[in-house]
């Protein structure tokens, strides 16, 4: 090659980078909260990322330069604070107003999955089935709910949150009428699989919506409210069905969620606003063009050229492969299905041990999953002193890496996430030993109740622990991987309730709950390992970060 053209040639290449990074320095930075962004998109975009990567990229002339800059001068942001179209900008009341209402509504649907539980001693009769065909109404709705989040949460992004809320809502309380009134099994098997599908969606778009209204140093209260709905809604569901059973026909359990949910739809539609961030930013463009009367501005999203269908595959595509090619996913996701998958198993033991040992009634039974509700609770409350003691050890990180201590491996933030989860797999296997060993009739019900607070502690502590490591990890596939998670928890908490009583009546209270302990005594290393080797399959993974 000449030298004149070898030249031209560093000088093109020059020029090209020079010009896009003008481009990007002169771009407009659009306020956006990084937790209010839908789960489709991180991931639509990375995928669209990486293809256009493969496209040649050809010297930009002076003429598509002005125009790029032309049309970026016209997208619309966020005015700050005081922007009215800003969902930060509302009052305080008004926010929590929107949170309450978004929490009560979670525990509305994850109590319906375990309140059917209390119906089992009438249903059975009634339709003539068996304990495990009447138990396939809880193991439908789980499995509901676990369909659902990865199909219906990607239409969020492109008809916003509150069409998803009112959508999902009120399929999920049309579909608690069959329940209610059926004169067969069939019936309420399908209007179960039907209820869970539609409730997902709301579980799934939900957590956004916090996001949206809160600054992140306000982030704290609203978000331990809303993490705590979905862990006490199934603990709330055999306690409240349990009364309602007991003294009432089984109808009304359904009737009781009917009332609820019709409430809860109520106010969803009377005071939950719009506050997906696009969707705002889209509204306000159409209200500037209008007023006006120049139609060169736009909002980002109305230059969306994403299909549905195709967001909606790779929203179903992406937690299989996350879950079959990542082993940190796999991991952390067996270990936080079974214990979902013993809480789901213990709304059939329970009146097992404590009715035969105890001669509890189902009220009373309901009342013995106070225990778990109160450890549940617990384990939420110490939420900020692990985000203190995250805080803490990080820092010592920071500052051995300034001192440049490097005789040890150097784990990075996403590990330190796992402390909890590590803590809590240690608590799993003693507090269901603990239970399963006193569970004879001579020792005081209050002790078996007691190890099933430790229980509720232990497993708060690994979800927590869990869910922020797998956010960190993957941070473009963030959605997936918690979709993924959440995927497989379902599923074993529709299975496990399917063997529960079986294998207690065989292996007897002890050994059946000791079984339970090995399991969660053989899944307890996993946090560990993930904490001292997590950072190098990170980088051998294509999808974490």
């Amino acid at each position: 090659m000449r030298d004149s053209d070898r030249r031209s040639e560093v000088s093109a290449r020059n020029d090209g980078s020079a010009a896009s990074e003008f481009q990007r320095s002169t771009r407009p930075q659009t306020v956006q909260s990084e937790t209010t962004r839908s789960v489709a998109a991180d991931e639509f975009y990375d995928l669209e990322h990486q293809t256009s990567r493969r496209i040649p990229a050809r010297r930009p002339d002076i003429q598509d330069q002005n125009h790029r800059e032309q049309e970026t001068s016209f997208e619309v942001t966020f005015d700050g604070l005081s922007d009215p179209f800003n969902p930060k900008s509302k009052s305080t009341a008004r926010r929590w107003l929107i949170c309450i209402i978004i929490c009560t509504s979670s525990l509305c649907v994850t109590c319906a999955s375990s309140i059917y539980g209390s119906t089992y001693a009438q249903i059975m009769p009634k339709f003539g089935v068996s304990r495990i065909v009447s138990t396939l109404g809880i193991s439908f709705y789980n499995i509901g709910l676990g369909l659902g989040t990865i199909i219906l949460a990607p239409l969020s992004e492109f008809y916003g949150r509150r069409f998803v809320y009112i959508f999902s809502f009120g399929a999920f309380f049309i579909w608690l009428i069959p329940c209610a009134v059926t004169q067969n099994i069939e019936t309420m098997l399908v209007s179960r699989f039907l209820d869970g599908f539609f409730g997902s969606a709301f579980l799934s778009v939900s957590g956004g919506t916090i996001g949206d209204l809160f600054l992140p140093h306000e982030l704290s209260a609203p978000m331990m409210l809303f993490t705590a709905s979905p862990f006490l809604g199934p603990e709330l569901g055999p306690l409240l069905g349990g009364f309602i059973n007991q003294y009432t026909n089984w109808r009304w359990t359904f009737y009781m969620l009917l009332i609820w949910a019709g409430a809860q739809l109520d106010l969803i539609v009377c005071f939950v606003p719009e506050t997906y961030q696009p969707i705002l930013l889209m509204r306000k463009a159409r209200t500037i063009r209008k007023d006006s009367g120049n139609d060169a501005w736009y909002a980002p999203i109305e230059k969306n050229e994403k299909s549905v269908l195709r967001t909606v595959a790779w929203s179903c595509l992406r937690p299989v492969q996350l879950t079959f090619l990542e082993p940190m996913v796999l991991s952390l996701g067996v270990l936080s299905a079974i214990l979902l998958g013993i809480i789901y198993l213990f709304f059939g033991v329970y009146p097992l041990v404590f009715g035969n040992n105890h001669d509890f009634t189902l009220s009373q039974t309901g009342l013995v999953f106070l225990g778990l509700l109160i450890g549940i609770t617990i384990g939420v409350l110490s939420d900020p002193l692990w985000r203190k003691n995250y805080q803490r050890v990080t820092s010592k990180h920071v500052e051995r890496k300034e001192e440049g201590h490097h005789d040890q491996p150097m784990r990075s933030d996403p590990e330190y996430r796992l402390i909890p989860t590590m803590f809590g797999a240690c608590l799993v296997p003693v507090s269901l030993f603990g239970f399963g060993w006193t569970t004879y009739s001579s020792v005081h019900w209050i002790v078996p109740i007691f190890f099933s607070g430790f229980f509720g502690i232990a497993i708060t502590w690994v979800y927590s622990g869990v869910f922020t490591f797998l956010v960190e990890s993957y941070p473009l596939y963030a959605a997936s991987a918690l979709a993924a998670n959440s995927l497989l928890r379902n599923c074993f908490a529709a299975a496990f309730p399917l063997f529960g009583v079986q294998l207690y009546n065989a292996l007897g209270y002890q050994w059946a709950s000791s079984l339970l302990g090995f399991l969660g005594l053989a899944m307890a290393p996993f946090p560990f390992l993930l904490y001292r080797y997590g950072s190098r399959l990170r980088a051998r993974s294509r999808f974490a970060s």
